[in-house]
């Protein structure tokens, strides 16, 4: 897709209106609903679609199919970062009426970073088409080692801060205590940062982390900077507010790293067959439609069987705890009849 440089300033100032309009209605810190939570997350995929349907309607529908295919992809995997953001807001002890203005500063924090990557990496395959060997290569193995971290089933996980992070508190020091939505205070005549600019680092800094994953992701389905930017920034913006909307959700998704790592390796395999078709060998290469079909036909499995799982725990529990209280209920009988004897 040819892109000038009026059509990038455009789209960008268009983003930042649309994140100013959010920021401005979130702008006073409060306990988000899920009322709230679900009418935004509705606008912002609303307006996903929109930008993908408009692709379509100027004439590019191969770009529109690769956004939407990029879109679904990065929202799939945004979710999983959703349950890292959950371990960082319990450790720092996040009051639940800061928690919006966190991810609200985190996503903005991860949006630029991932700028800045998209560039890095367009830059390299622009260069080096042998790159998608590797980025392919690591994508399968990022796919094996989601399902060996499924499978593990750890019963409990913790956040540990990365190196960057735990540099910057080292040199401007950590108040003890929030302030309200302060990012920095001064304490003892020294500027130190809060708490709540330690997690908005947090959430932002991670967030890279999962871009090393999902970054490659979307370029096995586009090598088009802008589609990979635009897909991106819709994915993640409307991150916050699905934060809330399924926090109490996640958990049951009890499935998903497998239909994660599915559709890594799928990505991974397009790749490999992608680099090894630009290397001049005869290869059959997998188209944007069925790459697109792929992706939702393994979300919605992986949602179905999540939700079959669930419900078989819970009916399995229910059964535990009925054989407790019937095994309870003769132990009592038991007693009264010997003490009646």
């Amino acid at each position: 897709m040819d892109v000038s440089w009026t059509l990038w300033v455009l789209t960008i100032l268009g983003l930042c209106a649309l994140i100013a309009v959010d920021f401005f209605i979130g702008r006073k810190p409060h306990d988000v609903s899920t009322k709230e939570a679900g009418i935004w997350t509705i606008i912002w995929i609303a307006l996903a679609a929109l930008f993908g349907f408009g692709l379509l309607l100027f004439g590019e529908s191969q770009a529109s199919g690769e956004f939407f295919a990029g879109f679904i992809t990065e929202k799939s995997l945004s979710v999983d970062n959703l349950f890292v953001f959950v371990l960082i807001m319990a450790k720092f002890s996040v009051p639940s009426h800061l928690q919006q203005r966190v991810l609200l500063v985190g996503v903005l924090i991860a949006l630029v970073l991932r700028t800045i990557f998209i560039a890095a990496g367009a830059a390299v395959i622009a260069n080096f088409s042998w790159i998608f060997y590797i980025f392919g290569a690591f994508l399968i193995y990022t796919a094996w080692k989601l399902i060996q971290e499924a499978r593990a089933d750890e019963d409990e996980e913790d956040f540990e801060e990365n190196r960057l992070l735990k540099s910057i508190e080292h040199r401007f020091g950590v108040a003890d205590k929030y302030h309200g939505t302060k990012l920095f205070i001064r304490s003892n005549g020294k500027r130190v940062l809060t708490p709540l600019m330690v997690v908005m680092l947090a959430i932002g800094t991670t967030d890279v982390l999962f871009a090393v994953d999902s970054i490659p992701a979307i370029f096995g389905l586009t090598q088009d900077p802008y589609i990979v930017f635009t897909a991106n920034a819709f994915a993640l913006m409307g991150l916050r507010q699905l934060y809330f909307l399924i926090g109490g959700l996640m958990k049951k998704l009890v499935h998903l790293s497998y239909g994660l790592s599915v559709i890594l390796g799928f990505i991974g395999v397009k790749l490999l067959l992608h680099a090894l078709h630009e290397s001049g060998v005869h290869v059959p290469e997998v188209t944007i439609p069925f790459s697109l079909a792929f992706i939702c036909a393994v979300l919605v499995v992986t949602t179905i069987t999540s939700l079959m799982a669930n419900k078989k725990q819970a009916a399995a529990e229910a059964e535990a705890e009925a054989e407790a209280a019937a095994k309870k209920d003769d132990q009592a009988d038991e007693e009264s009849k010997s003490i009646s004897g």
